[in-house]
């Protein structure tokens, strides 16, 4: 069983379908893993180990009866632990609401409850999705299924190890500065963030609803166009979802990149990019001009200097949250107590002007990217801490594409020759691009995909 949980996706899919394999034999060989590796990893706040095999018997019996769901039918996901699960505890990474069992699914979960997923439970992350590694007071640090001493990084912290240490094959993460982006990378995940408004947010815990996204994480691009499919929908009941066309994004994959202008950078302002990550770049940059695209450099360090978000973010999340710091202080940890503290001590002259240098500076980097069909850059800049440790700079590469709500993925370009952790390659596309983004990661997949499982586990 252990070479079937690290299959892709899309092929137990068909195995299933040809009666190779049941949901019911994939969802036990999860849960072997779990039980193997689950308190080394500490992937998950709630494993909902019965209702898996209760909806894997159903998803056996709807096949057996002709009925199929789709691509996903009878696969093991989890769900990050903000997205609100109808009879299942969802805390939000926080002890303030441990004991929250909403009444309905958010949008997203509905959607992979209908396309036939199985739940496997809720997956662990920083308190209110709040910080970029997996330090969390209340249900602890998770540990990289690459390198059990070191961070997933965050804010998908569970869902990024859970899919890598193959207790499921896929799960949708949340990303506000990056926290679907960069966990994936961690953890040798491809990880797409859609354009902002592509995925509904209803029923999602929010940390910055301006600027909260959720996507798909998954061991290949193929898997992860195949959960985009079902989570790109137009929700009308949510004021954050716009109504696009939407893309097949799996049938679009091989169509290449050939001709396509890619804009390309390494330097943010700050300190050098680390060796053995940029190689993983470089490797990457090489892979795309053989494929067809034409490379060029930008400098885009000065606006990267320029981005200061931070009183924006502390002002929102004391919108969303604020009430639990004279509620419930005893349960806030002191990180959470103290950025809320900020947002209440801000004055909407402070707020304002904030919203207005970011506007310009985002529009600047607009300008400047003008005329090119990608943008591309490392993902993580720098090597992970030990687990649960906070780290900043991790946020380096990534954060500003929240600001401004372009769609941006990370696939795997490698291992560092260096540290033996996987090195992410970003893509970045303008708005509505995701079919885009998900070819040219495909492009970069075939010459770099990484062997699962990880070494820290094998």
């Amino acid at each position: 069983m252990n070479d079937l949980i690290f299959e892709p996706m899309h092929v137990v899919a068909e195995r299933m379908r040809r009666r190779e394999v049941s949901s019911r034999e994939l969802t036990e060989a999860a849960l072997g893993q779990v039980e193997r590796w689950g308190e080394r990893i500490n992937p998950f706040v709630t494993l909902t180990a019965e209702l898996a095999l209760e909806m894997a018997r159903e998803r056996d019996t709807e096949l057996a009866d002709g009925v199929d769901r789709g691509p996903m039918h009878g696969v093991p996901v989890v769900l990050k632990d903000l997205l609100e699960t109808k009879g299942i505890r969802t805390t939000g990474g926080s002890q303030t609401l441990i004991d929250n069992v909403p009444e309905e699914d958010a949008t997203v979960v509905r959607l992979m409850r209908e396309a036939g997923a199985v739940f496997l439970g809720k997956t662990g992350m920083p308190e209110f999705a709040s910080e970029p590694t997996s330090i969390n007071e209340t249900f602890g640090a998770v540990h990289n299924p690459w390198n059990l001493e070191l961070d997933t990084s965050g804010s998908s912290s569970g869902t990024g190890a859970a899919v890598a240490a193959g207790m499921a094959w896929c799960g949708p993460g949340s990303d506000t500065g990056g926290s679907i982006r960069m966990p994936a990378a961690a953890c040798g995940l491809v990880g797409l963030k859609p354009t902002y408004g592509r995925v509904s947010l209803r029923g999602v815990l929010p940390l910055s609803a301006s600027r909260d996204h959720i996507g798909p994480m998954a061991r290949t691009v193929e898997d992860a166009a195949i959960l985009m499919n079902v989570l790109s929908w137009y929700d009308e009941a949510d004021s954050y979802s716009r109504d696009m066309p939407v893309d097949d994004y799996r049938s679009r994959l091989e169509g290449g990149i050939a001709g396509l202008r890619v804009a390309a950078f390494v330097d943010d302002g700050q300190d050098p990019v680390s060796a053995d990550i940029l190689e993983g770049f470089q490797n990457g940059l090489g892979t795309l001009e053989a494929a067809g695209a034409v490379i060029e450099p930008v400098d885009v360090a000065d606006l990267f200097l320029a981005l200061n978000s931070g009183d924006i973010f502390v002002a929102d999340m004391f919108s969303h949250h604020g009430h639990f710091r004279t509620e419930q202080p005893e349960n806030l940890s002191a990180e959470v107590r103290t950025t809320l503290e900020k947002g209440r001590d801000m004055t909407g002259g402070e707020v304002m002007n904030a919203i207005r240098a970011l506007d310009a500076m985002l529009h600047q980097l607009e300008r400047r990217l003008r005329g090119y069909d990608l943008i591309v850059s490392p993902t993580l800049g720098v090597h992970l801490p030990p687990a649960g440790v906070y780290y900043q700079p991790l946020l380096r590469f990534t954060s500003i594409w929240d600001h401004n709500g372009w769609p941006a993925i990370t696939v795997p370009s490698g291992l560092s020759a260096e540290t033996g952790m996987p090195t992410g390659f970003q893509i970045i596309g303008k708005p509505w691009s995701e079919a885009l983004l998900l070819r040219a990661a495909r492009v970069i997949e075939r010459e770099h995909a990484l062997s699962f499982p990880p070494t820290g586990i094998r």
